[in-house]
């Protein structure tokens, strides 16, 4: 892991998986703006880097509530008792392990607490969904939301001009590698996305992965790959009769090639999948009945691209 000056006292932490901006208050003392996952040694990594580089963390800005990106919020605000800034609905979700499954309903309180209980942090700092700004350890940030990936995930401009995008965009290695990018509601997340051409920032960082000096075309990117997601998934499904949900989770897994080798991923890929069923449905592309007490998805006219 190193270390990369992004602008002036904005920095960014580059790891095997993401980038971790933060912001230099004096010389030892910083704001992280995510904290990074906490399994694969990446934790490990964080914490030499911080050492050698003699940085003690003051707060911690969260984008939103995913493992990769809270996972070592409470390691961090125990070791260095430091802050916790959050978007309130994300910070409600992350308080307890009951509160969690309102993300991950396809588990039992026991497996979440295996798997997830990481992501429990106490968050000192709601950040209302109407809230502009946020000061920090006395230094200001700009609050952009942009819900759709997460319930109420935020993108974060440092006094730097640098815009920390969080998972509002992914970077085009990550494009290359999902066969289906996450998106809690994808009808918002296209909205949140299509809202970042208005924004105009010295820097943009993407947690996955990297740094732009102009995002125009990665967004226009980004929407055709989640569209183009959606529109693969609506292939997939039978135009001659009703299905499941379950029944579709099978046709897709199989098409896409998907491992379901495990409890975990076969969780997250039907959580994942009901997003886009849910939005295929919303754009009045899919009908949901209930036929002999089951519902079911009945196939309707082809997705137009052109709208959300």
């Amino acid at each position: 892991m190193k270390i990369k000056n992004i602008k002036g006292n904005t920095f960014c932490i580059d790891t095997k998986m993401a980038c971790i901006p933060f912001y230099k208050i004096n010389y030892r003392e910083i704001i992280m703006m995510d904290s990074g996952w906490p399994k694969g040694g990446e934790r490990e990594g964080i914490a030499e880097v911080l050492k050698t580089n003699n940085l003690k963390v003051a707060a911690i800005i969260c984008t939103h509530a995913h493992m990769d990106h809270i996972g070592n919020a409470e390691y961090l605000k125990e070791k260095y008792n430091c802050i916790i800034a959050m978007p309130e609905c994300e910070a409600v979700t992350c308080s307890s392990i009951i509160n969690l499954k309102f993300y991950h309903n396809n588990y039992n309180r026991v497996e979440i607490a295996k798997n997830f209980g990481q992501m429990v942090c106490k968050t000192d700092i709601m950040i209302k969904p109407d809230q502009e700004n946020i000061y920090v350890c006395g230094v200001k940030f700009k609050i952009i939301h942009t819900p759709g990936h997460s319930a109420a995930h935020i993108c974060v401009i440092t006094p730097d001009d640098v815009a920390y995008l969080g998972d509002a965009l992914v970077g085009y290695e990550l494009m290359e590698q999902a066969k289906m990018p996450y998106s809690y509601s994808l009808t918002d997340d296209l909205k949140s996305k299509e809202k970042l051409y208005d924004l105009k920032c010295s820097k943009y960082i993407v947690a996955h992965k990297d740094i732009y000096d102009d995002i125009t075309k990665l967004i226009k990117d980004n929407i055709k790959f989640y569209k183009d997601t959606a529109n693969s998934i609506y292939d997939v499904i039978d135009k001659n009769r009703s299905m499941t949900m379950e029944e579709i989770f099978k046709s897709v897994t199989k098409d896409f090639n998907i491992s379901l080798d495990n409890r975990v991923k076969y969780g997250l890929t039907e959580t994942i999948l009901a997003s886009y069923v849910r939005y295929l449905n919303e754009k009045g592309m899919l009908d949901l009945n209930m036929e002999d007490g089951l519902y079911k998805y009945l196939k309707k006219a082809p997705i137009c691209t052109n709208v959300y």
